[in-house]
């Protein structure tokens, strides 16, 4: 599935090859920017390991995010009720769990998170099956926090994970559509 912004382009995924796309994954999640991510001081072998790792899981996927065919950001997908928030909350059926990461640039385009955060939620709720979808960034991180309320999600309340104390927010297909309407399709 791909995604138009206006004025901005396309976006559309991929599944994330380990092996292949480590290296470029590799400059992404240690960059300055991606200190949320918690692997600043990961080397290559590290993260090939962790996309291995994912591609195993039979409750969690990673995509290269593509803007006009080129890759620009990271999409992870992952069943709540087995991965990252077990045992911390009531999952609900059609519950989907996601994580993203904008690629770093020298040259940001006004717009292009908020197109990249729309894009990764009409692809999650592309299936039917997904009815809501859940994040928990983690609490000092202000910018998500907006950019998650600007497509429709609403926070429940603070929770302890092993790495970091996090926001637990949900948004469901309604609340998408009632934030983002015909913005992007």
């Amino acid at each position: 599935m791909s995604t138009t912004a206006p004025a901005l382009g396309t976006f559309s995924v991929r599944p994330l090859d380990p092996m292949a796309d480590a290296e470029l994954l590799h400059g992404w999640v240690t960059h300055p920017k991606a200190a949320f991510w918690m692997m600043q001081d990961a080397k290559l072998h590290d993260v090939e390991r962790e996309y291995m790792a994912i591609a195993a899981a039979e409750h969690h996927d990673a995509f290269i995010g593509l803007h006009d065919g080129e890759p620009a950001f990271l999409m992870e997908r992952y069943d709540p009720k087995h991965v990252e928030l077990v045992g911390l909350y009531e999952p609900e059926p059609g519950d989907v769990g996601m994580h993203f990461l904008v690629a770093p640039t020298e040259n940001p385009v006004h717009g292009f998170t908020r197109a990249v955060i729309t894009a990764v939620m009409r692809e999650l709720f592309a299936d039917p099956a997904t009815r809501r979808v859940v994040v928990e960034p983690d609490v000092s991180n202000k910018a998500v926090h907006a950019l998650n309320e600007a497509v429709g999600f609403v926070p429940e309340r603070e929770i302890d994970k092993p790495e970091k104390r996090a926001l637990l927010s949900f948004c469901t297909r309604e609340q998408f559509e009632a934030a983002v309407g015909g913005e992007a399709r």
